[in-house]
């Protein structure tokens, strides 16, 4: 057995996503057959126990197509620095700024698997904080900025935006919460609650305007010692 969350957005009131985590069985391996037969395990769990019927794994794993698109290895956003698209995954990673180093922007040129896996990541101190462009981001709320980048990316494709507003829920089968903090299938449905309260254009649109709304909400992702290893971001 195993234990992965389950993101339900949540269209009123102070919780934007509520977060509940479900057994289920794990099918070992790592191929993507495997990996698909523990989403479809997962996902029958998740309809058993909270009633949902449409949920989406938002990963590359996934055995829908908007699924995999929406992986934020594959999903792009414009960044001004190199004045074309690349994906949230390489944009994130090259907007830590560390102790010592950062931000290197030269990931921003590479895939988003190298990116994600660049060593200095990981030997370069306690992260400080974020940047985009000639924007500083704090680093708390811990998934602000990252939940930012992936709604904005979002946003701009409004043929994938669309359709996420037809699903109850989300999953990321890669996302463990004991080893990550941030999680595509959480901005997804964050996104999600925002557009169904019809505020998401206007909170996304500012770094203040998303940081004011986001800055009370909870969310099972958030873990107390992180910022003491960037990585985990």
């Amino acid at each position: 057995m195993a234990v992965r969350p389950v993101f339900i957005p949540v269209n009123d009131g102070p919780v934007f996503v509520r977060t509940e985590l479900v057994p289920f069985t794990w099918h070992p391996g790592l191929s993507a057959s495997q990996k698909q037969k523990s989403v479809a395990s997962l996902h029958e769990a998740a309809s058993e126990t909270l009633g949902l019927s449409t949920i989406l794994e938002v990963s590359s794993k996934s055995t829908e197509q908007l699924g995999i698109i929406l992986s934020a290895f594959n999903l792009p956003i414009f960044h001004p620095v190199v004045g074309r698209q690349v994906s949230v995954e390489c944009a994130f990673q090259a907007g830590k700024v560390f102790q010592r180093g950062g931000p290197f922007l030269d990931l921003l040129h590479v895939t988003s698997r190298d990116a994600k896996r660049d060593p200095r990541l990981r030997e370069s101190g306690q992260l400080t904080e974020f940047r985009f462009d000639e924007q500083k981001w704090p680093i708390e709320p811990q998934t602000a900025f990252y939940d930012w980048l992936y709604i904005t990316a979002l946003l701009s494709r409004p043929e994938l935006a669309k359709p996420i507003l037809a699903h109850d829920a989300f999953t990321d089968i890669e996302f463990n919460p004991q080893q990550s903090i941030n999680c595509q299938a959480y901005a997804v449905a964050l996104c999600v609650s925002l557009a169904r309260r019809g505020i998401v254009m206007d909170v996304a649109s500012t770094r203040e305007t998303f940081l004011d709304c986001v800055k009370g909400a909870a969310t099972n992702n958030v873990r107390q010692n992180d910022v003491q290893q960037g990585f985990l971001f």
